[in-house]
């Protein structure tokens, strides 16, 4: 990619076209993604191309610093076609944000173009000894997903100072979050999945790695960047609800398309004319459309409080949470119903998608963010206005 064609300007608006001009190409490619159990390089440099991965790159840099909605819609229609390619571009959009937790001279050096991508799984891992300038870094990280086709690769460390963990004021270990190139790891090809096979999620290893301070960060650190989008707790979190909107909308629009031309058999009533097939439509598309209103409305809200310079209440809090969680158990309730509705068809995975959406939405509702105990967390901060979980 030229340096001229990375800077060039796109506005959130080119970027969502650009992704629903894709589409087409990503779906007819869904089952060769599927079989290489990672993104073609071909692919990559089209949703490069696409502006995909730069949707968090700051204005001052000549990025687009895309809201929240706006990201969202951009990662919902790339995942109608498919979903690790989904996964990947909400993962690998990060790029804009760790680098907000940098020095931005340093940052604008790691990040020289706009499109460039970011992986890595920022759970402590991994353990980081404290050197002359930097740390030395081993660990072993799961869930890589893009460290396949990556820029940076990250990796969450607890600090070790002289053999013993370094502990903050109250007892707590440090948690940092290191940077390195990809080349730097040990790549593991460890990616035999349910679903989201395309995704590249293999683990990564390493072992003495020094990596420079300057490279590093923190959570409890502030972020170097003005603007609502670099804002704490879950600056990361944002853009996931997309994903599962996305599978669960191609599997309700596959069956409205499918029931117009099959027919229940022994009756040979069509599809469209059975009661229960219009019940089940009805019914996904009423979950589908409440859990996606709940995204799309604690976004603007939390928002708001956001650009008016504010901290979101609790509630606000709780409620971007929620939606977050109740966006992918609804989206696996609806596709698992949309499954159910075709019987037996269904399972055939080279004639209907609904065989993968399952595989799909099954895979990353075991995220921590998709997992139903992320309740308990939302529960204490309504009930006590208190929260140890973390990005809540």
């Amino acid at each position: 990619m030229t340096t001229a064609t990375a800077e060039r300007a796109l506005t959130a608006a080119d970027i969502l076209e650009n992704a629903r001009a894709l589409a087409p190409v990503l779906r007819a490619r869904s089952e060769e993604i599927e079989r290489a159990r990672r993104l073609p390089p071909d692919i990559v440099h089209m949703l490069r191309e696409a502006g995909v991965f730069r949707m968090n790159m700051p204005r001052d840099w000549g990025g687009p610093e895309m809201t929240p909605m706006e990201q969202n819609e951009v990662i919902e229609e790339l995942s109608k076609a498919d979903a690790s390619v989904g996964w990947c571009a909400m993962i690998g959009s990060d790029s804009g944000l760790y680098s907000a937790f940098l020095d931005q001279r340093v940052a604008r050096e790691m990040f020289p173009r706009l499109d460039m991508i970011m992986a890595g799984l920022v759970y402590p891992a991994g353990r980081a000894e404290r050197a002359p300038g930097g740390y030395r870094v081993s660990g072993r990280w799961t869930f890589g997903s893009g460290c396949t086709h990556c820029d940076w690769l990250a990796a969450g460390c607890l600090v070790f100072d002289g053999g013993r963990p370094f502990l903050l004021e109250g007892g707590l270990p440090e948690w940092r979050i290191v940077i390195a190139p990809p080349s730097s790891y040990v790549i593991h090809d460890t990616w035999n999945s349910t679903g989201l096979r395309g995704s590249g999620s293999l683990d990564y290893e390493a072992r003495g790695l020094f990596v420079p301070s300057e490279r590093t960060f923190t959570f409890r650190d502030e972020s170097r960047r003005p603007g609502a989008l670099y804002r704490q707790p879950d600056t990361f979190l944002r853009k996931m609800p997309g994903i599962p909107l996305g599978v669960a909308r191609d599997a309700v629009d596959y069956v409205i398309a499918a029931a117009r031309r099959r027919f229940d058999m022994p009756a040979m009533v069509p599809y469209a004319e059975v009661p229960r097939v219009q019940a089940a439509v009805a019914s996904a598309e009423g979950m589908l459309g409440a859990a996606r209103a709940y995204v799309f409305e604690s976004f603007a809200t939390h928002w708001a409080r956001l650009e008016a310079g504010g901290e979101p209440t609790p509630r606000e809090r709780a409620a971007i949470m929620l939606a977050r969680l109740n966006a992918f158990q609804a989206s696996r309730d609806v596709v698992t119903l949309m499954y159910d509705t075709m019987g037996g068809a269904a399972v055939y995975a080279d004639k209907t998608p609904l065989d993968r959406h399952l595989r799909d939405v099954t895979t990353m509702c075991q995220h921590t963010m998709g997992q139903r105990k992320v309740g308990e967390w939302v529960g204490r901060l309504l009930l006590t206005g208190k929260s140890d979980a973390p990005f809540l």
